[in-house]
């Protein structure tokens, strides 16, 4: 009989969660207290939700570099009250203009002959040069704010500056994720000046900054200071794009100052799914949103209330409307400029009523392929979401890929470069395979769900293919069993892992499917019965880090819930 304590009780609501967050005139929900906070005071000084949000990321990539910083990419929801209207950035950088697949092939090639991969690696490192993408960031930030923002850009940096140069207290998830990283980054990297870099920049003393420890990225403050005075022409056609390019050069191969200087976002077109009477909008390809959209199609053909949100028959359900949508990932989502992708086609109701057609009520299907659906014309991240009291909402998403990212530190700049490169195919009529100038497959997303043409809630959950898959079990939670915001997030999650990828290596098709331990034994025991492979996982790690603002328009508040599996806080006024 097992001795271990457990939760304590509550007068209201789940002894297992805790209460939802409560404001009237602005909120922040982000992964760490202190971004949660620099926001909030960005609101007080009279910046809007864009301000804040940008203020928010720009600390995170300080102080939570283990999931983002401005080497990497964005994608933003807004919601503008003035012109009542939901907006979309994609903020994805592209890959080398000046390099062919087949110079990448054989870059690839001749890494295996120097040992630096295993003769039999499949597609793209995961780290060097090779898996670098332009970072988006910076450029998403301005373009945000340019159309939206209300105060200076200078003013909206100056507190990340400021814990940069004068220091800020590490806390225990990131720093957990610190030691892993320096692990990795230090047998990966031994005895190059990569390891250097990554060392002066965040592991002084050749160590992992431990929880509590006050740490500081003077390099990182002198760089945002440069982008807060020059504008974002700064890191893309100024001083540090020639650094950056000069960096890459000294490693002959990568990106170049050109491909800096031509990066620019898009705005685009959101697209959405109808779902027990509200409408999720998710950001459309090269990212994986509308898999969840997707999802939601195929779920909305079945009453998931029939049964107890802890029954196998629930869990059944939503892993096979996974798999069904991540078949269709692997075959359809790549840089649109190069794909037609059937995106009309993917989210129509009849399509989803023909994929939800092929689940076994009974049984997992022991594979999945992709539909034809008619054309119409591990990663770590960072989540963020911002409301002010105008009604303007911001769900922003940031991240670096795998970790801290590729290992490549550009001298002196305080930042390491993303490796969502690697999620780049090799294989020649693939439409998500490698080629100048392309957008790779993106993980991360954004969400907002509307009712009525207004906003109802602004959220996000982070962590590779957990996203989709945690975006529709939080409105399973809330929309089919009542739960509130803040339940949503902390109840046990599951994330399935296997099946097709956009790479074109797949895995096994059944796939394994990854359960929290608040998920009942005997729901556990149906699904292996059911045919599922299922492990049980008490880390967390797995299962992403969720924030969310919920707009309340009859108290006239807005109710904020943050992630029980990661630092962060939600600061109210």
């Amino acid at each position: 009989m097992s001795t271990e304590l457990g939760a304590g009780g509550r007068p209201v609501g789940e002894i297992w969660s805790r209460s939802p967050v409560y404001g009237t005139r602005g909120m922040a929900a982000t992964a760490h207290p202190l971004a949660s906070q620099v926001a909030l005071d960005v609101l007080k000084q009279g910046g809007n939700a864009v301000d804040a949000a940008i203020a928010a990321n720009a600390a995170l990539g300080l102080m939570e570099p283990t999931g983002n910083g401005i080497g990497g990419d964005i994608f933003v929801l807004l919601w503008d009250p003035d012109t009542q209207k939901l907006y979309g950035y994609n903020g994805s950088g592209r890959s080398p203009q000046g390099q062919s697949l087949e110079q990448l092939k054989q870059r690839i090639a001749a890494m295996k002959a120097r040992g630096e991969l295993p003769e039999d690696h499949q597609g793209i490192p995961s780290h060097g040069p090779l898996p670098v993408s332009v970072p988006g960031t910076v450029d998403g930030w301005f373009a945000i704010h340019a159309r939206f923002g209300s105060l200076p850009m200078n003013q909206v940096l100056a507190p990340t500056i400021d814990y940069a140069r004068g220091g800020f207290p590490v806390t225990p998830v990131i720093a957990y994720y610190f030691d892993r990283s320096w692990n990795f980054f230090e047998k990966k990297y031994a005895g190059t000046p990569h390891l250097a870099n990554i060392r002066d920049t965040w592991f002084k003393g050749g160590e992992a900054p431990a929880a509590g420890s006050v740490v500081t990225n003077k390099d990182l403050g002198d760089t945002l200071e440069a982008i807060a005075l020059d504008g974002r022409d700064a890191f893309y056609k100024g001083r540090l794009a020639r650094e950056m390019a000069d960096y890459f050069e000294s490693m002959e191969g990568g990106l170049a100052y050109e491909d800096f200087v031509q990066h620019e976002g898009e705005w685009v077109e959101p697209g959405s799914v109808e779902y027990r009477g509200y409408e999720l909008y998710e950001l459309p390809p090269n990212g994986q949103g509308f898999a969840a959209l997707q999802m939601l199609s195929i779920l909305k053909n079945v009453d998931l209330t029939q049964w107890e949100r802890g029954s196998a028959e629930v869990f059944h359900y939503m892993v096979e409307a996974k798999r069904l949508a991540f078949e269709d990932v692997a075959r359809y989502y790549a840089d649109p400029a190069f794909a037609d992708i059937p995106l009309e086609g993917l989210l129509s109701d009849a399509y989803g009523r023909e994929r939800f057609a092929l689940i076994d009520p009974e049984q997992a299907s022991p594979e999945f392929g992709p539909g034809e659906p008619k054309l119409e014309g591990e990663g770590d991240t960072t989540y963020l979401t911002v409301a002010d009291e105008n009604g303007m909402l911001v769900s922003l998403i940031q991240s670096n890929y795998r970790g801290m990212g590729s290992g490549m530190v550009p001298d002196g700049l305080g930042f390491m470069f993303q490796d969502r490169g690697e999620l780049f195919s090799l294989e020649p009529g693939h439409p998500n395979v490698y080629a100048p100038g392309k957008r790779p497959f993106h993980t991360i997303i954004p969400a907002m769900l509307m009712k009525d043409g207004q906003p109802v809630m602004s959220y996000g959950l982070m962590g590779g293919s957990m996203q989709p898959q945690g975006h529709v079990q939080i409105l399973v939670n809330m929309l089919d069993f009542g739960m509130n915001v803040q339940e949503a997030g902390d109840a046990a999650r599951f994330l399935h892992d296997g099946g097709s990828e956009t790479t074109g290596i797949d895995g096994d098709p059944l796939g394994t499917l990854y359960v929290e331990p608040g998920v009942a034994v005997e729901t556990i025991k149906r699904l292996e019965a059911m045919g599922h492979k299922v492990e049980v996982d008490s880390s967390g790690v797995r299962f992403g880090g969720y924030q969310a603002i919920y707009v309340d328009r009859e108290n006239g508040s807005y109710a904020g819930a943050t992630e029980m599996r990661k630092d962060g806080t939600v600061a109210a006024w």
